[in-house]
């Protein structure tokens, strides 16, 4: 007679772990669990047995061994013990030592989360309608402290914002356009993928409470990165420096005009451009490191 199994070690339970095993594994916290899980793109799952009970969050197994192996979690873990350090030398009073640490803080980059994400400029492109609809809604936001939505924050989803409409207007990309009562819809035509993304009124916001502000910045946080690949790429096909400098006697505090920003270099023809099938084939990894220079994708911690 053979030997006894016993339950979830062999089958389709097997294939799947609660959260709680899940965070124990990786030795992280449940807010550096959700965020890395956004980041890399991994999300619960819904097997037909559930071996826990209706009531747990279930990962499957190989989700959670890819995370494993992500430089990401030492970046947290450091930031972790940074902050400590920190704090530390605050509550003893020496300014000098916390300034110093303030200065240099660990910084993370999510390079390789593009490249591991989107093999090709393709694929980036045909994700890009929740990027900007996201992008222009922190955009049109206040910053508010009590939700942890800081001013620099929302100026730079206004400038990646500013940066892909101008790709648009130079590239003549845009075809339709919708009012409603949300805010108006556009669609473009960028290299033969339609893109779709509302854009909000210019209106005062009243930010609800009931809302999780954090899982949304995180989101951002990975979006701001992508479009910022993207108009690099975008910019370098129309043949365009990126970022585009902005001429300060047209710039006016109190409102925008697309004629402040200074865009060097010549636009290429539709027979000069790139077509379809040679993006399909691109790498869009092969711009990391020179669209991290341009662009500057590092995070600061404080």
């Amino acid at each position: 007679m053979g030997k006894k199994l016993k339950a979830g070690k062999k089958g389709e339970v097997a294939q799947y772990i609660t959260r709680t095993k899940a965070i124990r594994k990786l030795q992280l916290t449940l807010k550096d669990f959700r965020r890395l899980c956004i980041l890399k793109g991994i999300y619960p799952r819904d097997p037909r047995r559930k071996l826990e009970g209706n009531t747990k969050t279930y990962y499957h197994v190989k989700d959670i061994a890819f995370l494993t192996h992500d430089p990401l979690i030492n970046r947290f873990r450091e930031m972790k013990s940074h902050i400590k350090k920190y704090k530390r030398a605050l509550v003893r009073g020496n300014k000098e030592k916390a300034e110093r640490m303030l200065e240099n803080s660990p910084r993370y980059t999510l390079d390789h989360l593009i490249k591991e994400r989107y093999p090709t400029f393709q694929d980036a492109l045909r994700d890009l309608d929740d990027p900007l609809c996201l992008i222009n809604l922190f955009a049109s936001f206040p910053s508010d402290k009590d939700f942890n939505i800081p001013r620099d924050r929302i100026q730079n989803c206004q400038k990646l914002s500013r940066e892909f409409n101008l790709f648009l207007i130079r590239s003549r990309a845009l075809r339709k356009a919708f009012l409603s009562i949300k805010g108006v819809y556009l669609q473009a035509e960028v290299l033969g993928t339609r893109v779709t993304w509302i854009v909000p009124y210019p209106l005062a916001h009243d930010l609800p409470h009931d809302v999780d502000y954090r899982v949304m910045l995180t989101f951002l946080e990975f979006y701001e990165t992508l479009l910022k690949f993207i108009n690099f790429r975008l910019y370098k096909d129309i043949g365009l420096e990126y970022p585009p400098a902005i001429d300060t006697s047209v710039e006016n505090a109190n409102y925008f005009t697309y004629a402040a920003l200074l865009v060097r270099g010549q636009t290429l023809g539709p027979e000069e451009s790139h077509t379809k099938e040679k993006y399909e084939n691109n790498d869009f990894a092969k711009f990391r490191e020179e669209t991290a220079a341009a662009s500057g994708t590092n995070t600061k911690l404080f």
